[in-house]
């Protein structure tokens, strides 16, 4: 949409789109509209009477299925100034999309520590929960995104797999999208559901879907992940990032973040 006039973003949203300015405001506040004006990068707009010039341009991105979402409540875990860490429950995104971020950690991030900057440095699945670090200053995200890529951030994971293993530990090395990636698991025992398998992962690399595909991939898919061949299950997708640990890269510190069993999903609460 171009702005041919000036005016209110709300009274002009509304008025080209027919919505009501209710939902206009709604729409708005989750993040699903976008400014582009002049040279400047394209940025949400989520002030309702913000006063748009003419020529500016408009993107809105209306599903009202999307934006009547609710997703779970996210939890921070730790706060270490420069840095955080959160849990994210199952259905959230790591970061918003052009249709909105009302669903995504960084936004919540965003709202809880209103003042702070917040980068995102690392992603984990919509359907997984678990732990994820949030930066709060460039330097610090410059610094804590050097140990992701030099693999000194210990990612720990549990998982109920639908079949065993033939081997009770071992590491899974097949390429992803035709990059290196590796998985290192141990069986823990027998999960409650029928056949179900508890795994203790270490993620080396983080290639996307990496666990769900290396397991898929040796027929032990993960229980609830039906896009990978997994069965179904009322848990939904049976993967949560559980154990964060690295040497502080701004304090010279040892972190060992472990997610409190009060948030793990109840498929997980009681393994040792």
């Amino acid at each position: 949409m171009k702005v041919l006039e000036p005016g209110s973003a709300v009274d002009l949203i509304a008025a080209e789109t027919g919505l009501s300015k209710q939902k206009v405001k709604d729409t708005m506040q989750k993040g699903a509209v976008w400014l582009k004006r002049g040279s400047k990068p394209r940025k949400r707009l989520r002030r309702a009477k913000t006063d748009l010039q003419i020529n500016d341009q408009l993107d809105i991105y209306y599903d009202p299925h999307l934006l009547a979402i609710s997703p779970g409540k996210a939890s921070l875990v730790e706060d270490f100034g420069d840095y955080s860490v959160w849990y994210k429950p199952p259905g959230m995104l790591s970061q918003g999309t052009q249709w909105g971020d009302h669903c995504a950690l960084l936004r919540v991030v965003e709202q809880a520590f209103a003042g702070r900057k917040v980068f995102l440095l690392h992603r984990l699945d919509k359907e997984a929960c678990g732990l994820i670090i949030v930066g709060h200053s460039p330097k610090a995200a410059a610094r804590m995104g050097e140990l992701l890529q030099s693999r000194a951030i210990s990612k720990h994971y549990r998982a109920l797999l639908s079949h065993a293993p033939e081997s009770a530990e071992g590491t899974l090395t097949a390429r992803i999208d035709g990059q290196d990636a590796e998985t290192r698991y141990r069986v823990l025992g027998s999960g409650a559901e029928s056949a179900s398998v508890k795994v203790d992962i270490d993620l080396i690399t983080g290639r996307k879907h990496q666990i769900r595909r290396h397991f898929s991939g040796i027929g032990c898919a993960l229980v609830g992940d039906r896009e990978y061949g997994g069965p179904s299950s009322p848990d939904g997708l049976c993967l949560a990032a559980v154990r964060l640990a690295f040497q502080c890269p701004l304090k010279n510190r040892q972190r060992d973040i472990t997610l409190p069993e009060s948030l793990m999903p109840d498929w997980l609460r009681g393994w040792k």
